[in-house]
């Protein structure tokens, strides 16, 4: 049962600066070591594998062992979502600045938000699947319509099979473009089946994507998108 204390408790921890940078580490849906976390905190391998242990007390990250190495993860979909509006809430709550969100362009424009698409494109592309009719989106939720069923399916994206039907996709609120981006299995699918087809690459290091020549190419052909005049 959730209770005040366990709700203190959770806020607790992403309080820490080293425990959220960690936190927003892996919000590119990877995994990492404690060594690479402490890198990217700031902090000794030694301080970020106590800050693990915590997390995965509360549930927020999971650990996996390969070989010699302990992997770490963000728990589940839910706690990217946590972290995103509370970074949402931080630039509001920051002094004034010309522009809401991330700084560096490359992240503006499009990156990964756990297992799906944020950014300039990823808000573009829930846009381009409610022009569509492919998939509806309200405050509370989103739905695929059998319309976009079909024809994501014709794309090669088999969202239908996996779970029930009413966790196909939602809403997820885009730090900075401040409107909605997906998230569920379609965004996740969505996302995979980009950097499949070469659509976008990874960044070293960061959670910024690259989108490709074939990319924009293929944005526009199926969707009507095309590279901003300044990202």
């Amino acid at each position: 049962m959730v209770t005040t204390v366990s709700v203190a408790q959770v806020g607790a921890l992403v309080g820490d600066p080293a425990r959220v940078a960690m936190l927003q580490a892996l919000m590119d849906g990877r995994a990492s070591t404690a060594s690479e976390l402490a890198q990217a905190a700031g902090i000794t391998p030694q301080t970020a594998s106590g800050h693990l242990a915590q997390l995965a007390a509360a549930s927020l990250v999971t650990m996996s062992k390969q070989g010699r190495h302990r992997y770490h993860r963000l728990a589940s979909p839910e706690v990217a979502q946590l972290l995103e509006s509370l970074m949402r809430l931080a630039s509001d709550a920051a002094s004034v600045r010309p522009r809401t969100g991330p700084r560096d362009p490359r992240l503006r424009l499009a990156r990964t938000c756990y297992d799906h698409m944020a950014g300039w494109l990823g808000v573009r592309l829930a846009d381009a699947l409610v022009t569509r009719s492919w998939v509806e989106i309200a405050d509370d939720g989103a739905v695929v319509t059998p319309e976009g069923l079909h024809r994501l399916s014709a794309l090669g994206l088999d969202v239908a099979a996996g779970g029930p039907a009413n966790l196909l996709c939602r809403p997820c609120l885009d730090w900075s473009e401040r409107r909605p981006h997906l998230a569920g299995r379609l965004g996740a699918a969505l996302c995979a089946h980009s950097l499949q087809r070469g659509w976008v690459r990874r960044q070293a290091g960061s959670r910024a994507l690259d989108v490709t020549s074939a990319g924009w190419r293929d944005f526009h052909a199926l969707f009507d998108i095309t590279p901003p005049a300044s990202p």
